[in-house]
């Protein structure tokens, strides 16, 4: 079982929402579409659940094309963002419902609801009506009734996004262990970048309605294939600074110099971009190879363990996350490090030439 999207693409009254796309699936596959609001991750779900047609290209289903094919005729369920229950009906009316219209006998329906229910940890639950339920065991109602229909392809749009910290936590566990249960092609859009490190499984970052890259999670995250993913795969965005390469050094703009050691050395002489996330600049304690850069500091933001430091370095904005609880003085100059084993180089076109020696480690 595979979902193929041969180029296919979207437009809006003239506007591109999804430039020409290729995207290959597998059965019992986790599928994260990682982006921003609107790059994208939507549109590309409507096109492979059958809601849009394509502008060009094909949806290739199981070897059959299915361009144009109604929703109502695919194997697929979509769960949203806005979780969707029938209010007067109970718990396990809710998940019966689809197999009811499938047209299944009551043996079978209610043999499904009940392992389902179990599956979801809803048991307790099913003679009561949804407005009985927390938010999360509303949520997984729905998820409940998208899987019972035993579609090849379950879509998920940003289904935490309305949920508390604890009940968000609890399903991005819960979540990966029932989809690998089901054996279906799942798509799950989301845009946090760590909740797409906790599903696992593949990763496609968007930006801009384009896919910028595919693969398993890990390697999407430690070895992105350009800026715009590596900023994507980013929270708070990856920070980036001008660098040269000049012989055996790297000179990083404020008079700073670094030995060009590993990958670095190979690396022809010329003009580069240098790319680190905000957990790697660090405040007073630094390692001993770490390289130190004056920044002007405007904000701070206390997350209560973590500090975010928000930095104008040149004109160029930084963002640092450090460990602990920093009282700064707004406005002032401030002393932050780098260790240059966590910096990614990218070319003038914002190529990645050589990922961080970390990343080539972990």
């Amino acid at each position: 079982m595979s979902l193929e999207l041969q180029g296919v693409s979207k437009q809006v009254d003239g506007q591109v929402h999804i430039y020409p796309t290729d995207l290959t699936l597998e059965k019992g596959t986790m599928n994260v579409l990682l982006g921003p609001t609107l790059s994208g991750k939507t549109s590309l779900m409507r096109l492979m659940a059958g809601l849009d047609v394509p502008a060009t290209g094909k949806v290739i289903w199981n070897g059959k094309d299915v361009t144009g094919m109604r929703v109502q005729d695919r194997k697929v369920a979509m769960v949203y963002q806005q979780f969707i229950n029938y209010p007067s009906m109970s718990v396990y009316d809710n998940i019966a419902s689809p197999m009811k219209l499938m047209g299944l006998k009551q043996s079978e329906i209610d043999a499904r609801v009940r392992e389902t229910a179990e599956l979801m940890k809803l048991t307790p639950m099913l003679d009561r009506k949804p407005l009985e339920l927390s938010g999360g065991q509303q949520q997984r109602c729905a998820l409940a009734r998208a899987l019972v229909k035993n579609a090849g392809l379950v879509l998920l749009d940003e289904p935490l996004a309305n949920l508390d910290y604890k009940l968000r936590e609890e399903l991005r566990i819960e979540i990966p262990k029932i989809f690998e249960a089901s054996g279906s092609i799942f798509v799950y859009a989301t845009t946090e970048p760590e909740e797409a490190l906790l599903l696992g499984g593949n990763t496609a970052t968007l930006c801009e309605g384009r896919v910028t890259q595919f693969g398993l999670t890990p390697d999407v995250y430690r070895q992105p294939v350009d800026a715009t993913t590596a900023r994507v795969f980013s929270d708070p965005p990856m920070n980036f600074l001008t660098i040269q390469k000049k012989g055996g050094a790297i000179a990083f703009g404020d008079g700073q110099n670094a030995p060009a050691t590993g990958q670095l050395a190979a690396l022809a002489d010329g003009d580069y971009i240098a790319g680190f996330r905000p957990n790697h600049l660090e405040i007073g304690k630094h390692s001993a190879d770490a390289v130190e850069f004056h920044a002007t500091l405007n904000v701070t933001e206390l997350t209560g363990s973590e500090t975010f430091v928000h930095l104008d370095h040149h004109g160029e904005r930084w963002v640092g996350l450090v460990h602990g609880v920093h009282e700064l003085e707004l406005g002032r100059e401030l002393s932050v490090w780098l260790d240059p084993r966590h910096v990614y180089i990218f070319d003038a076109d914002g190529h990645l030439v050589a990922p961080a020696a970390y990343a080539l480690a972990a």
